[in-house]
């Protein structure tokens, strides 16, 4: 048996030396392939280098990405070049990544170039072509400037390529909200579910996730409750045994 593993955070780029990311620490991604390995089944583990890996094994390769689009190379590379019997998701995936900056400056001579050449009210596609302006690649963005303007553009959903490319796997994905209601959490999953053709989601609400606690729902295909669990532990074997059964 052989699976795919995605954990911890991507960190999308603004400059050299600065990035937006997310707090994803990759704990619970690696509880799962350690209870995967500790079966003997051969893991392709996903990750960052800030988020925790599994101690090194015989039966797991680990391939270490930074942002979205190197994710969905590796995951193309990995989909087509080998059969996975299942693939878990549990990387929490940048919706936005930087894609130009302005100084107040700059963006403020941008605006009134437009509005000079319209003569009149600016739309949606006036601030894209704004955006698509200003082109320059800086190394490191001048500590000098009072205030930055960041346009951030929508990620691709990378969960989605996974059954483009292997539609026979069993692929378990992850929905993450903030202090809702659990029925609200189930219904969102079902929903994901659906949109990414995944076969089980683990639903959780960060304000129920603590240092001792994590209270997971597994929702199957059919927007059943497979099971709730309380901690990380619990939840990477009930995934394994979801899985192998």
């Amino acid at each position: 048996m052989r699976v795919l593993i995605t954990a911890g955070g991507t960190s999308e780029k603004i400059d050299n030396v600065r990035s937006i990311t997310n707090h994803s620490t990759g704990r619970l991604g690696c509880l799962i392939a350690k209870e995967f390995l500790h079966k003997q089944v051969t893991v392709d583990y996903v990750t960052t280098v800030q988020a925790k890996h599994p101690v090194e094994d015989k039966k797991l390769k680990t391939h270490e990405i930074a942002g979205t689009q190197e994710l969905t190379e590796q995951l193309q590379h990995l989909l087509q070049k080998n059969h996975y019997d299942a693939v878990i998701h549990s990387m929490a995936v940048s919706d936005f990544t930087p894609a130009q900056t302005f100084s107040q400056e700059g963006f403020l001579e941008e605006i009134n170039h437009l509005f000079k050449e319209k003569n009149g009210p600016l739309t949606k596609a006036d601030l894209t072509q704004i955006a698509a302006t200003n082109t320059t690649e800086e190394k490191k963005i001048s500590s000098d400037i009072e205030q930055l303007y960041l346009v951030l553009q929508k990620t691709p959903k990378v969960i989605q390529l996974i059954k483009q490319i292997q539609p026979e796997t069993l692929l378990v994905g992850f929905k993450l909200l903030v202090d809702v209601s659990k029925q609200s959490l189930i219904t969102t999953a079902q929903t994901s579910m659906e949109h990414n053709q995944a076969d089980y989601v683990l639903a959780n609400d960060l304000a129920k996730i603590t240092k001792h606690q994590h209270i997971g729902y597994l929702i199957d295909k059919y927007g059943q409750l497979v099971d709730e669990k309380q901690t990380k532990e619990d939840i990477a074997t009930l995934i394994v045994e979801t899985v192998m059964n």
